[in-house]
């Protein structure tokens, strides 16, 4: 989960000064630790993974896409885009001016099955297709359509700004299975446990507990899609009950670990 130590050379961000349609789209077969620079453009990027997992990561957090799921990024935001594994990525640039009604914070969306079939005819389509009153503009109209009500997730770690706390997360992160309580981080601080249970909440929105459980499960994608089994991605993030990490990862998820394989969560 951390973006630092990526093998290879970077991948290339298309060059373009501006978008040539309202709707752009771009197809790549990713290897594993593929990852781009730090970046930002002045239109939205919707980033959808048909196979692999898909980790975008900014200032604010971390989101995280697996099979059939799809992170929002609104224009202008600073992000990196990493996969520690083989991955099948399909990305829509949006014109600013064709998503004005998009919030103006990343997102993980559920891609529906209409949403996955127009965005594979669209793929086929060129660079310059045709507009007006054609069928290319009509199907991009329902695919923007389609964009606006995708439902949300919550596969998103938001992560504090507070310098002390962006630590203690930043050691969780490359280091999923560590043990330690709030306890142990709050004498690490210098700060009561309560203090540091409020300072939490307040800067992330989630409780400790509850921000190391959704790491923890986001953090374990990496190991089903490498293969491993529930046990091995289970006892890998922290868990010492297989029942008790498949329960939570359903939970978040809506489907159990074993779903998690032949590249598609169902």
């Amino acid at each position: 989960m951390p973006t630092n130590g990526q093998n290879g050379a970077p991948r290339r961000i298309p060059d373009l000064s501006e978008l040539p349609r309202p709707l752009y789209a771009r197809a790549e077969s990713l290897g594993a630790g593929s990852w781009t620079t730090r970046h930002r453009h002045d239109w939205v990027q919707f980033s959808y993974a048909i196979s692999g997992v898909l980790g975008v990561y900014t200032a604010e957090g971390s989101y995280f896409a697996p099979p059939q799921w799809g992170v929002w990024i609104p224009a202008g935001v600073e992000h990196e885009v990493i996969t520690s594994t083989r991955a099948e990525m399909r990305s829509l640039y949006v014109r600013r001016s064709d998503s004005a009604w998009a919030p103006g914070h990343c997102r993980v969306l559920e891609v529906t099955p209409l949403a996955r079939e127009l965005i594979k005819q669209f793929c086929q389509y060129p660079v310059d297709y045709a507009q007006g009153d054609s069928d290319e503009a009509h199907l991009v109209q329902v695919l923007l359509d389609q964009l606006r009500t995708l439902p949300e997730v919550g596969f998103s770690l938001p992560l504090p700004q507070h310098p002390g706390l962006l630590e203690v997360c930043n050691q969780l992160l490359e280091n999923p299975e560590q043990g330690y309580n709030l306890e142990h981080w709050a004498q690490r601080l210098g700060r009561s446990e309560k203090t540091l249970m409020r300072l939490f909440q307040r800067e992330t929105g989630l409780s400790f507990r509850a921000w190391r459980q959704r790491m923890r499960l986001l953090s374990s994608l990496e190991s089903l899609e490498q293969g491993q089994s529930v046990t091995q991605a289970a006892l890998g993030c922290g868990y010492d009950s297989t029942s008790a990490y498949i329960a939570a990862f359903k939970g978040l998820f809506g489907a159990t670990p074993g779903n998690c394989s032949g590249n598609e969560l169902t």
